[in-house]
């Protein structure tokens, strides 16, 4: 598919007429949420809304790959390697990403329709169904269907109750709506996926209690890096290395764990502190020394997912509230520019549109 932009399939088949209703047999109890929430207004009242869901889900789209292409990244898989992987490599991700394009419009409906937990956690299961299939078993997004996919809830909630776009509304939102339901979702039996089994292991937290605390990786830490970053002219490029860097040194990734038990995870993050702490992408020879850490992981096979996953969802965040603030949007709009460029060969490469 050679010379089809990346937004090009993206824009494919998100809302198309071809699309069932977003969580059409899935959440019944949407229209009774609606009914005990006077203030939040439906699709039909608000034709603009649809055309809402698709912008957010694009900004979903975008920074998934976003982080996909981003490099040095240790351990993770990119455009350039695999990394700490045998099993996945850049096209089986591009695959996973165009199954999951239909879900981030739907569950940033749910948000707008004020559903429950409930809603969003079987649009969540049938995601990473999807993804599943798209893979051939392999977790590519499994952690992201869930950061994202809250985000983007809590987004649409926003919306439609006529809050601004700024972090800290998202953020009060998640936890207003949602924190109790998240809270009672860290049954440790919850989930039998590598990362859980690790997590109770180990006694660390990862992705649910992540959500629980309305995210505060995202909020408190990874957000206000790349902005910092930004701020000091190095572009996004090198704010996301930083963001990254920032998420390994602070972290507990239950990914870490499963891969590596408990010393793989304190090497990770010993490895990013003291990248951190000689000044991130500041220091003139940043680059070398996010390439000894990548072979460094590499050899150790270790990958920091959940850091992938959260740094999605601080350029998920980061791309939202820019579209608010004027001075932000150029910026914005320069790094989609920038990420097309690997969009086309790689679309090819995963053997087009995608499920």
């Amino acid at each position: 598919m050679p010379g089809l932009s990346l937004d090009a399939q993206i824009d494919r088949g998100i809302g198309s007429k071809t699309d069932p209703k977003p969580g059409a047999g899935l959440a019944p109890a949407c229209g009774q949420a609606i009914a005990r929430a006077p203030g939040i207004a439906t699709a039909r009242t608000e034709p603009d809304h649809a055309a809402f869901c698709q912008a957010i889900a694009r900004h979903a789209m975008r920074s998934l790959y976003a982080e996909l292409t981003l490099y040095p990244k240790p351990g993770l898989v990119s455009l350039v390697d695999n990394g700490s992987h045998d099993d996945m490599t850049a096209a089986t991700f591009m695959r996973s990403l165009f199954a999951l394009r239909h879900y981030f419009v739907h569950i940033t409906r749910a948000g707008m329709e004020d559903a429950p937990f409930a809603t969003l956690q079987r649009l969540g299961i049938d995601a990473e169904n999807r993804m599943l299939r798209a893979t051939g078993g392999i977790n590519t997004h499994r952690g992201a269907v869930f950061c994202l996919g809250l985000l983007c809830a809590a987004i649409g909630n926003c919306r439609a109750r006529g809050v601004a776009l700024r972090p800290g509304a998202i953020r009060a939102t998640l936890l207003m709506r949602w924190a109790g339901a998240l809270a009672a979702h860290l049954d440790p039996g919850a989930s039998d996926s590598h990362g859980a089994q690790a997590g109770r292991r180990h006694g660390v937290g990862g992705a649910r209690q992540e959500a629980a605390l309305g995210l505060p990786s995202v909020f408190e830490l990874a957000l206000p890096v790349l902005r910092n970053t930004l701020a000091a002219g190095r572009g996004m490029r090198r704010a996301r290395v930083d963001a990254l860097f920032a998420l390994m040194a602070h972290i507990s990734d239950t990914n870490l764990y499963h891969r590596g038990g408990k010393e793989g995870a304190l090497t990770v993050r010993r490895h990013a502190q003291a990248f951190v702490a000689r000044g991130g992408t500041a220091n003139d020879d940043w680059e070398a020394q996010a390439l000894a850490c990548h072979h460094a992981f590499v050899a150790a096979r270790l990958s920091p997912g959940g850091a992938a996953d959260l740094l999605a969802a601080a350029c998920l965040l980061y791309a939202v509230c820019a579209a608010q603030a004027p001075g932000m949007a150029s910026e914005a709009g320069t790094v989609r520019q920038a990420d097309r460029k690997h969009g086309a060969s790689l679309v090819h490469a995963a053997g087009g549109e995608g499920a």
